[in-house]
């Protein structure tokens, strides 16, 4: 029996992480990965659905500048050319994953990389089921679970992945849709919906059960994606239950009822399930390594990514926590140091972690929203700017979006997030998420000198505006800059002396006839 110090159960980008990690201690290592290397991350997933995404920008960036009646007569795209562009992209990731990994094993010798089905016979032995009907029980002294996940599924709906599909088969149709619903308002499937309403060529119907989409977001967000959604001829069933969805004849027939107990049936080509997602442990026989579970995943315990059993980890989609490439990647890493290293580790600080949302505007979040501290009863202060009063944002013709910085409600004004919406806001979270794992306010924020013209220069008129000492006051561009506090019990309160300055606002107005707008 073949012996490692370290088993690493899944190829994605959590267990290719773990791996690599675990050759910089010198440790011998065998990662085991069921389909295709690079998991998830890689194939219908991240990467892929991302490539889709930025062709799907410049399409649309394009149409619009074109105007409909030019770009209908100029612009032409087949759904063979967006699956060729995401081909290519995966392709290069893998190439380089499968290169990096053939040239790791030839100079170190330390890692072992099979394909096949790992399960538990005990909690430090693991059988490997090959492709080719061979078994194989391996020994590691430990081991850490990356098996990642797959898109969850509906109950008496079947899914075919050709007419009634998850992400794993929308993109791979054979052409677009004339029409497809989309079942679930979440992240994932606003930006399905944001993707084939910027190519144009598909009726999307997105079905939204809660009172809006995006329901873990700030109203503010939801409202202005929805806004560009149903611009760009997406029907939002709001507060709307699915009763039934079917295929019929090849094609797919869905009974919803909203609020008013109204019912409707339509009729769509295609339909894309987006409820979320489920962890694999089915193939694990993880009770035979006494590993618990819990109600979302593998079960972790009070000390992170380590499991009731103290040399199994688990880590990234497999726990059933936060489903993003960058924090299973941190999590894996943070294990095997956890396992191999000489000196303390500090646990995973999960309150400055970061993402991107890839709608219309984009959205780029780090820690706290509203909604979030809404919920623990927390008071916060927040400021929030809005593009159109940002220079680079003008001069780049893209005032749709803004920034919103939350803090802790304070003399201390502790960055606890924000979120940015619009154009390079994506760019715009790291310095914050920093600013949140260091524990620091928005005083560090406010004195940086930003480059200019940047859209980041409105994160710092946010700090400013926290401050009382904002270039622009809140109280001339009402509608454009706010920055208010809420106690904790419901209650919202303007800052910075907003009724004095009511009084100048008028008087302007008065003098140089202008309105709200100007």
């Amino acid at each position: 029996m073949e012996k490692y110090d370290l088993c690493v159960i899944g190829g994605g980008p959590a267990g290719y992480a773990a791996a690599m990690r675990a050759i910089d201690f010198g440790k011998k290592v065998i990662l085991i990965e069921k389909n295709k290397l690079g998991g998830a991350g890689i194939y219908d997933g991240a990467l892929a659905s991302k490539t889709m995404w930025e062709l799907s920008k410049r399409y649309r960036d394009v149409y619009d500048e074109l105007g409909e009646q030019r770009a209908d007569r100029n612009l032409y795209i087949t759904f063979d050319e967006v699956k060729d562009t995401i081909n290519q992209a995966t392709f290069e990731r893998k190439f380089q994953l499968s290169c990096h990994l053939r040239i790791i094993h030839a100079e170190t010798k330390l890692i072992t990389y099979e394909k096949g089905i790992a399960s538990f016979v005990t909690d430090k032995e693991i059988k490997i089921s090959k492709p080719n009907g061979k078994e194989e029980i391996i020994y590691a002294e430990n081991t850490i679970i990356a098996a990642g996940s797959r898109p969850r599924t509906i109950p008496g709906i079947e899914v075919d992945e050709k007419v009634i599909m998850t992400s794993d088969g929308i993109m791979h149709m054979e052409d677009f849709p004339e029409s497809l619903v989309i079942v679930g308002a979440g992240v994932i499937g606003c930006e399905f919906a944001t993707m084939f309403s910027n190519f144009g060529k598909t009726k999307v119907y997105l079905i939204d059960k809660a009172d809006r989409i995006l329901p873990g977001e700030d109203e503010d967000i939801s409202k202005i994606v929805s806004k560009n959604l149903i611009k760009q001829g997406v029907t939002i069933h709001g507060k709307s239950k699915l009763i039934r969805l079917e295929k019929k004849d090849g094609k797919v027939e869905y009974e919803i009822e909203n609020d008013k107990g109204e019912r409707e049936i339509i009729h769509v080509e295609k339909a894309l399930l987006s409820i979320g997602r489920v962890p694999n442990v089915e193939d694990l026989n993880i009770e035979n390594a006494g590993v618990k579970m819990s109600k979302r995943g593998v079960h972790i315990g009070d000390i992170d990514t380590q499991t009731n059993v103290p040399h199994i980890y688990a880590v990234g989609d497999i726990s059933g926590r936060i489903a993003l490439v960058n924090v299973g990647e941190r999590e894996a890493r943070h294990a095997v140091v956890r396992m191999f290293a000489d000196f303390p580790v500090k646990p995973i600080n999960y309150d400055n972690v970061s993402w991107i949302m890839f709608l219309k505007p984009v959205v780029a979040a780090v820690g706290e929203n509203e909604v979030s501290l809404q919920k623990k009863g927390i008071p916060y202060r927040v400021a929030r700017v809005d593009y159109s009063t940002i220079a680079r944002a003008i001069a780049m013709r893209k005032t749709q979006g803004f920034f919103k910085i939350l803090v802790t409600d304070d003399d201390d004004m502790r960055i606890l997030g924000m979120r940015a919406v619009g154009e390079h806001s994506s760019a715009a979270i790291q310095s914050v998420a920093l600013l949140i794992y260091m524990q620091k306010g928005v005083n560090e924020l406010a004195h940086m000198i930003h480059p200019h013209p940047s859209i980041v220069e409105g994160m710092q008129e946010c700090a400013r505006m926290l401050l009382g000492k904002s270039i622009y006051k809140s109280a001339v561009f009402r509608d454009k800059l706010k920055c208010y506090r809420y106690d904790g019990k419901g209650g919202f309160h303007h800052l910075n002396k907003i009724e004095e300055n009511k009084v100048l606002f008028e008087k302007v107005k008065k003098e140089f006839h202008i309105n709200k707008e100007d």
